[in-house]
């Protein structure tokens, strides 16, 4: 069994390869091929929460173990850590062992940046990142790489992880920003990635018409990075429905106010397997899914 550790898991997930194997996950799903029960959720002390999820194609299997504990930055520890491990379905030899905080970082920023190629009016920015942590970086690599974005603007509650990242954004040769408020330069972009462990909105209600929204920090019901308002006012895009109905504070919250309908939501598979390309704002909301993860499992570990 290999074992692999955060940079050689990183080096097997090249992001366009990787949103290439999300989109044929997300096509072969109602086919009977990919399956992945409802994941399992357990409350940890300090608002920190375990997260166990299995996933299996006719030739691959995964389990992932995550643990994602909010108070960790303040302890010098990363706010998620895990692990994946990859079998075969056949079998259930060991094939290997990833990292799961670089899985879910590059899984995630390469879903939204599907998204993003197919449902965003205007895809190569500039592009703002509100919340400069660990799925802050990888969305700004993955939209670079996969969308050619070439200018950002990072806001972030940390004006040392924004100056951080900005320079990471340098060194990949992109123009990048560091501003006090997503408010300052909203009339700017086109893009807009939302990473924050915020339970409060970090956008405001009304934003200019055309811009592509990823938000990707809030999987639990009690958090919201967008408010309701903006929810109404957007076309909606899901990673998976199931899971948006249960974890997607952004949309649930909407719904309980009255402002949104899940009627008037479409999911990820339902928009690639169609035509339907949105007008005005786009809001693509991902809460996470074993399905991706089995994603970069078939990516890290191509079988022939």
């Amino acid at each position: 069994m290999e074992i692999l550790d955060a940079t050689q898991t990183a080096a097997r997930l090249p992001y366009q390869e990787l949103a290439d194997s999300i989109r044929e996950v997300a096509l072969a799903r109602s086919s009977g091929g990919p399956q992945a029960p409802p994941r399992l959720l357990l409350s940890l002390q300090e608002g920190g929460v375990l997260l166990v999820m299995p996933a299996s194609d006719r030739e691959i299997s995964i389990t992932k173990l995550v643990t994602v504990h909010p108070q960790n930055p303040e302890r010098g520890l990363p706010t998620i850590q895990g692990e994946v491990i990859v079998m075969d379905a056949t079998t259930g030899e060991r094939l290997g062992l990833l990292d799961g905080s670089v899985v879910t970082a590059r899984r995630t920023a390469a879903l939204s940046m599907l998204a993003a190629r197919e449902l965003a009016p205007r895809q190569i920015g500039p592009l703002l990142v509100v919340g400069a942590g660990t799925q802050g970086r990888a969305h700004l690599e993955a939209f670079h790489e996969g969308l050619g974005v070439s200018r950002v603007f990072i806001s972030s509650r940390s004006s040392k992880s924004a100056i951080s990242l900005a320079g990471h954004a340098r060194g990949l040769g992109l123009e990048a920003q560091t501003v006090e408020g997503p408010e300052e330069v909203l009339d700017d972009v086109s893009l807009v990635v939302t990473a924050t462990t915020s339970s409060e909105p970090v956008l405001p209600e009304d934003i200019p018409e055309g811009i592509f929204v990823a938000a990707v920090g809030s999987f639990e019901p009690e958090a919201a990075e967008l408010p309701p308002a903006l929810i109404s006012a957007s076309q909606i895009c899901v990673d998976t429905m199931e899971s948006a109905k249960e974890e997607a504070g952004d949309l649930i919250q909407a719904s309980q106010a009255g402002a949104f309908s899940w009627e008037d939501a479409i999911a990820l598979e339902d928009a690639l397997r169609s035509s339907w390309r949105p007008e005005g704002t786009v809001v693509f909301k991902s809460v996470g899914h074993a399905l991706w993860d089995l994603a970069a499992a078939r990516t890290a570990f191509p079988r022939e």
